[in-house]
């Protein structure tokens, strides 16, 4: 059973946390004390500088040479598992699609392992533990968020050879019905008549023409004429005049045509093989991504210093461990105060909707963990390796997909609920799977 002293190693290294992320928020939300445009200097800080150097940190430490293979079997299995059902319902299901895959994946496979994961694991199970999380933060860095980038990628140029084959098809129509748009001032009244009493030949009288036109002058009429393939530019037959009621009804029935074209070209792209040509557009797209992201050359710097000092025994200089971690310690913080400032530049907490917040915690804290204990069984894993497998599993959304996801603007309302409300959540969900699991 958990005693007191256990509970309160955990709230002493998660408590601290809150408060950071609550007086960010409070800072903007009530006490305007941060403009937004301050909000995004103090974010970009984070991204540059803090979260890579902390990143840089955390990797510098691991030994790559004795790292628990089986635990990073069990993590690689698990994500392959969920990628491969995803794939599978996209392919198969006509609700299925590459966009929710990417995002499901997200919520399903990539924690908070650096800013959360770290300190809780270290506290429930002991500073001897904290080697598995840098594991995982290693194997995140340079390869999951790497995948996730390049499905990204893929979404990206999909959208494009999409776009462009509709516009080809549009512009290859011939012979068919055409809808024009006229504006008059004052719409002939005979064309009214015309289209009112079945294009009847009707005269009107003169006198009801003067009254007519007095109570149309100075009115503007929107009215669509449909000229079918038979007519030329200069005239219309008779029967291609219709006269409609209103502009948005033609505005919104060629919106729906446009986005069934789209996402049956979607599902066309999506079942068909790219070419390599494509394949090496895409490739080069996520290189030129990568190679901008500081967090790639953390994590890169950080895994090669850990290669040379374990195999020659070499020490960082105290120069460059002190220039290291002035900014990294700051880190931790830094992240968790940037969360609580885009927390309160929000309308509201669940911005999503009720709904698909309730997917996303399912997917974040039952689906997610419930695969990873699968995975976990079949490799081997045993103890309390098994129990930090699980419980890092069940940790809240990590801040890096969510930064794709608004960059790319694939759902991020989601990832942005699931980051802000499983921050919220995390504490009493992970010490409840703690508890379950017998610590």
């Amino acid at each position: 059973m958990i005693t007191p002293k256990d509970l309160y190693n955990v709230l002493s290294a998660v408590v601290p946390l809150y408060v950071t992320m609550i007086l960010a928020y409070a800072s903007v939300r009530w006490w305007r004390i941060f403009t937004p445009e301050q909000c995004i200097g103090i974010n970009r800080f984070v991204a540059i500088f803090a979260v890579p150097l902390l990143s840089f940190e955390f990797i510098s430490r691991i030994n790559p040479f004795k790292m628990n293979f089986f635990f990073i079997a069990a993590d690689s299995l698990s994500k392959g598992l969920v990628l491969f059902a995803l794939f599978l319902w996209a392919k198969f299901s006509k609700n299925g699609s590459l966009d929710w895959c990417i995002t499901l994946f997200s919520l399903s496979t990539l924690p908070n392992t650096l800013v959360m994961g770290i300190p809780l694991l270290k506290s429930m199970y002991g500073d001897n533990q904290e080697g598995l999380m840098i594991q995982v933060v290693v194997l995140q860095s340079i390869i999951w968020y790497t995948l996730l980038l390049f499905l990204f990628e893929c979404r990206a140029a999909r959208d494009v050879i999409v776009q462009n084959l509709n516009e080809s098809m549009g512009a290859q129509k011939v012979c068919e019905d055409e809808v024009v748009h006229v504006i008059l001032a004052r719409p002939p009244l005979e064309l009214e008549l015309q289209s009112t009493q079945g294009f009847n030949k009707v005269v009107p009288d003169s006198t009801q023409v003067k009254l007519e036109e007095k109570e149309e002058d100075g009115k503007e009429h929107h009215m669509c004429m449909t000229r079918c393939g038979c007519c030329n530019f200069e005239g219309m037959c008779e029967q291609s005049v219709q006269a409609c009621s209103r502009e948005e009804e033609n505005k919104k029935e060629e919106k729906v045509q446009r986005l069934e074209k789209e996402e049956d070209g979607k599902k066309n792209f999506e079942g068909s093989t790219m070419s390599s040509g494509m394949v090496r557009l895409i490739l080069k797209m996520v290189w030129v991504k990568l190679i901008r992201n500081p967090n790639s050359h953390a994590s890169l710097l950080g895994i090669s210093w850990a290669l040379a000092s374990c195999r020659w025994n070499i020490q960082k200089p105290l120069i460059l461990q002190n220039s290291v971690t002035i900014l990294s310690n700051a880190g931790l913080g830094m992240a968790m105060f940037s969360l609580g400032l885009f927390m309160a530049l929000q309308p509201r907490i669940i911005a999503c909707g009720g709904r698909l917040a309730t997917y996303g915690m399912l997917m974040r804290f039952v689906a997610g963990p419930a695969v990873m204990a699968i995975a976990s069984v079949s490799v081997g894993l045993r103890g309390t390796t098994l129990k930090v497998s699980i419980v890092q599993a069940a940790l809240p959304q990590g801040i890096v997909p969510f930064v794709f996801a608004r960059e790319y603007n694939l759902h991020p309302e989601v990832l942005s609920t699931m980051v802000i409300f499983g921050m919220i959540v995390s504490l009493p969900i992970t010490i409840l799977y703690y508890v379950f699991l017998g610590f």
